[in-house]
Formats: C-alpha cells, structure tokens, sequence
C-alpha cells in the first residue's frame, strides 16, 4: 500500500497525519489498494496559512489568468478522461457508460468552462456607481474558501474540480479542498490537473490544496478559522449542521446542500390521461444512478380514485422488475435501510422492496413505500426522512384541502413538480396547489422530472432549508453561483487611480455597470 500525498502551499508533500484510511469499491466490497492520510491540525493550519497568501496575489490578479486556469484545467479533464473515469468507477461503482463518461465529465467540463467565461465577463461583481455621490461598489472575492465534496458526483460536485470549486475561483478565492472519503483517488487524480493547469497559468502557490480527511472537530475548527472566508458544503444534514454551528459562531459564511426528497404533485385528469407513461419516467428517474440525485424524487403525493390505484399498480410493477443498482458505499446502503425503517415505523407501508441486497455489492431492494396524507399531515417530520437511494414515499389523498395540509406542513426542497393535464383538466387545481409548493422549492418543474439539473445561468440548484442554508443562493449557474464567495466592497469619494479598475470612470473592458441607476457600458465623463 501506498500512502499518498497531500497538496499543500503548491507542494505534494507527505502528511501531518493523525491516521489513514482506504477507500472501498462498492461493487465488491473490498478496500482499494491506495491509502490516504487522516490530516491533523497542523496540516489545515498550513494549507490555510498558504492559502492567506495566495488570497492577496489573487485579489489583483487580472480575470484573463484566473479564467485561463479553469481553461486549461478542463482541457487536462479532457485528456485525462480514460484514467479518471476508470478510478471513479472503481471508487463508486457508477458506470462508465453512460454516467461517467458521457454525461457527469462532460458536464464538469462545461462547468469549469462556464465559470471561466463568467470570470472574464465580471458581470458577478454588480459594480455600482453613484456619480452624484462619488460612491462606488462592487463584489470582489472573499479569501480563502474551505470546499467539502459529496459521495455521489465525483466529477461535477467534486470539492477540486466541481461547481463550488469552480465558483469559488472565478471570483478569485483560493481553496482548500477536503476530499469525499468515499472517492479519494478521483480526487487526487483531479487535484493533479488542477495543480499542473494553475502552475500553466501562473497562479500562486497555496491557491490549489487538497487533504482528503479531518478529525470532525478539526473540521469544525477549520470553518471557524479567522483565516477562513467561506465554505461549501454538500453531504448529509447531521454532519452540515455541525459545521454549520461552528461557522456561525464565528461569523463565517458557509453555504449548505443538505437534504431534499423533492415532492411531485400527480393531478388526476393526467394520470387519467396518461398514467403507463408517467410510471414510466417516475421509475426511470427515481432509480437513475441507484436513486442517488439530490434532485432525486422521494415524495410523490396523489388524489385516491381509480386512475391513481391503476397508476400505483403501475409503478410497483416496475419498481420490482427493475434491475436493483450498487449504491456509492456501506454507509449509503446503511442509512437508506435505517430512512427505510424510520418511515415503516412511522406508519408507511411498504408496497415494492424495503429489504437489503438485490444487487451487486452494496446494494438495496427498489423501494416504494405509501401512507395516507391524514398520517402525513399527523406527523409530517417522520415522513420527510430523506431516503437517499432508491426509494420513494405515496402519500395519498382523499381531498385536495388533504393535499393543501401536505402541501403547507413540507420543509424546503431543491425542487418541487406538478404533474397535469395538458387539456386543462387540472387547472383549477393546479393554481390551488401550485403557490403552496413554490414557498417550499428552490425550482419548480412542471410535466418533467427533476433529476437533471441543467448548467445554465438560469438555473437555481437551492432551495429553502433543509435543502440548502440559505434560499437565496444557488451551486450551479453562473455568474449567480459566484456571489456566494464574495463580499461587497463599498468605496465612498475614494480617488479613481485607488478604485478597482471595474468601478473607475473608463470602461475599457466594456463591462455592464450600474450607474446612475441605469444598466451601461459606456465610460463616465471625468466631470461625472
């Protein structure tokens, strides 16, 4: 076994280390042969210390270098796709095609790129100038930003490569990345194109690091850091939470992706109309990838009646002749039993599935549980258990002032769909129910199933808490995912050689800028 290094102020240099660990192939079960250290304190007081410094360099680097790097390092994505796709496949058990290699790098490529346009245009900064005044704002980026990576997109979301990190460098912030235990040499095989396209574009050293696994106090130690400008997080609630308590406590901004179980309304007249198709989709998008989508759909409320029985027959039909996938890790295949047994116990009953096994490896029987939406409205917190995995929860119906009580006592989610009849035929109930879901979702589908999340700078990948935080920011869509790692700096009759050149009175880049309360690009007359 080979120890393997950490990256660490533009250094790959042995670990300050407290323990190792093994990452495991799910497929199997078995631990894969590459070992990676358990870094102590001494190892994030050094990265953010590099990181400090490369924070001051990269505050008045021009946004053409910064740019540059996220360039290059999808083109390193790009070359190197054969190797990354193989070790993610052996580290999560995800096929190498189509998931892999045909949709999650291609997408992370586009992010890097997305983020690299969004750094050359500086429209994230909002540069706002009062002439009358002589005051001037605008965003600029906010130090050194911790980013901590989930289990189940080892590309796109990946804490060196995916959109947090993207984001958080197109502003400008150095970062810190803490890898997922469960796909450590993706990771590191990702950390090497980055430290190789950041030395190609001259970014200083400390701008880059990678430790793959803290002590959780150290953790919390590290987001609470004065050092610290902010942190992205993506994983479970119990473990963001912490993290979360320890940032606020010191002040700190930390933006959280926690748990979503993403509820659907099915209207009647559609079901009616159309029901084979729509368990169709319903099935094919809750066990995509083993149901292991933050978008994924785990809460699907119905009005009883004869269309919505043949609709529930339909869907058990197919969730047990579904082929059953590998879930990501041990701990995965865990807790969607206990989230299982958490909502039998709670009164759900198990119509498809509910048992361990059924797969290769870690796996689980594909699930399909159902409840009255009068137990629903009872106790609606034992209900909103997110089963990560393959498993979905009916509530059903009798009335829809039964759906309003559903519809008001949800948490917030990522997303939220409508299901209706294209005729019209759930009209009136969609504009009942729809306002009562839009408080609750970050985005709102209508006739489409939400497990893609699309990289356009329309997109809100958010929501209200618990799926996120905070539900006025978003992880993927650029420029609107950069503001998160920024702070808005006011300057107030400051002369115009000491102003950032974005809010100085020439416009050579020609940048969209506020002045005056209109959208320009056009200089200021030096009179101004």
């Amino acid at each position: 076994m080979t120890m393997q290094p950490v990256l660490i102020a533009g250094q790959w240099r042995a670990a300050q280390s407290s323990g190792s660990f093994r990452a495991e192939n799910p497929a199997t079960q078995t631990p894969l042969a590459e070992e990676y250290p358990i870094s102590s304190w001494e190892d994030i007081d050094a990265a953010l210390e590099a990181a400090t410094a490369a924070a001051a360099v990269l505050r008045t680097t021009p946004p053409e270098v910064i740019a540059d790097f996220l360039e290059r390092l999808a083109a390193h994505l790009e070359r190197d796709r054969d190797v990354l796709v193989e070790m993610a496949h052996l580290e999560t058990a995800l096929p190498r095609k189509p998931r892999l290699a045909d949709v999650e790098l291609p997408r992370t490529v586009n992010q890097l790129r997305s983020a690299a346009r969004a750094a050359r245009a500086e429209s994230w900064r909002l540069p706002t100038i009062d002439t009358q005044l002589n005051i001037r704002s605008c965003h600029a980026p906010l130090g050194p930003v911790l980013v901590f990576g989930p289990n189940n997109f080892p590309f796109a979301f990946n804490s060196i490569a995916g959109g947090d990190f993207a984001a958080a460098i197109a502003t400008g912030c150095p970062v810190l990345a803490k890898a997922n235990t469960s796909h450590p040499g993706t990771t590191r095989l990702l950390a090497v194109c980055a430290h190789d396209a950041a030395k190609a574009a001259g970014l200083p050293p400390g701008s880059i690091q990678l430790l793959y696994r803290t002590s959780h106090a150290d953790g919390a130690r590290a987001v609470s850091d004065p050092r610290t400008g902010a942190t992205g997080y993506t994983g479970s609630r119990h473990a963001g939470l912490k993290l979360k308590s320890a940032a606020d406590a010191a002040g700190k901004p930390i933006y959280l992706e926690l748990s979503s179980i993403n509820p659907m309304l099915m209207l009647p007249a559609t079901i009616a109309a159309r029901g084979a198709a729509i368990a169709e989709e319903f099935t094919g998008s809750c066990l995509l990838g083993s149901g292991q989508f933050c978008t994924n759909p785990g809460l699907v409320i119905l009005l009883a009646g004869p269309a919505t029985d043949a609709f529930v027959a339909a869907l058990i039909e197919r969730f047990k002749a579904a082929p059953v996938g590998t879930l990501l890790s041990r701990g995965v295949a865990q807790s969607l039993a206990s989230s299982v047994s958490a909502l039998q116990a709670a009164g759900a009953k198990v119509l498809a599935g509910g048992t361990p096994g059924g797969g290769s490896g870690y796996s689980f029987a594909n699930t399909l549980l159902s409840v009255s939406a009068a137990k629903f409205i009872a106790e609606p917190e034992k209900f909103q258990i997110e089963a990560f995995g393959n498993a979905s929860l009916l509530v059903i119906a009798q009335s829809p002032d039964e759906v309003v009580r559903v519809l008001s006592s949800l948490e917030g989610n990522l997303t939220g769909c409508i299901y209706s009849d294209a005729d019209g035929g759930d009209d009136n109930l969609y504009r009942l129910f729809e306002p009562l879901l839009r408080q609750k979702v970050g985005r709102l589908l209508n006739d489409k199933m939400p497990t893609g999340v699309a990289v356009s700078p329309a997109m809100n990948h958010g929501g209200p808490y618990p799926s996120t935080g905070h539900p006025g920011f978003t992880a993927v869509g650029m420029p609107a995912a950069l503001r998160r790692f920024t702070a808005l700096d006011c300057y107030d009759n400051v002369q115009g050689e000491r102003l950032p050149e974005v809010l100085r009175n020439q416009n050579p880049r020609g940048r969209w800028r506020f002045v005056d309360g209109n959208w320009t690009q056009a200089d200021i007359a030096s009179g101004s």
